[in-house]
């Protein structure tokens, strides 16, 4: 279970997701993170209303730049940026910190705030 990782928000509701394996598919390396929202919540300035989502992502040069696609359609929800952690933080392929601990979606060195909306 490395690479999934989920939280409940207070009304019982899931946002998980988990790493997918796109190498010699036809998502072309487009699509790396499948993410299930159950309730509305923000990366970034990107909100997502309940739904099933994929992720992709390019490397820059310090940081990663993400965009979000709904999983049915493949239509872009925009585009974050996601910036590097600081230096000693554990390298994770994917987690979803919780509010409590740290409001943050990480991919690898790389992190995106979120904000549960209510």
């Amino acid at each position: 279970m490395r690479t999934a990782s989920g939280i409940i928000d207070a009304r019982g509701k899931i946002i998980a997701g988990v790493v997918l394996i796109t190498a010699g598919y036809s998502a072309d390396g487009k699509y790396s993170h499948y993410l299930l929202v159950q309730s509305p919540v923000t990366f970034g300035d990107i909100s997502l209303a309940a739904g099933s989502y994929v992720i992709g992502w390019q490397r820059g040069e310090d940081d990663l730049v993400v965009k979000f696609y709904e999983a049915v359609t493949g239509k872009e929800q925009g585009t974050v940026t996601a910036h590097r952690l600081a230096t000693g933080s554990r390298v994770e392929s994917f987690r979803i910190w919780p509010p409590s601990n740290n409001s943050i979606l990480q991919i690898g060195r790389f992190a995106i705030p979120y904000v549960l909306e209510k």
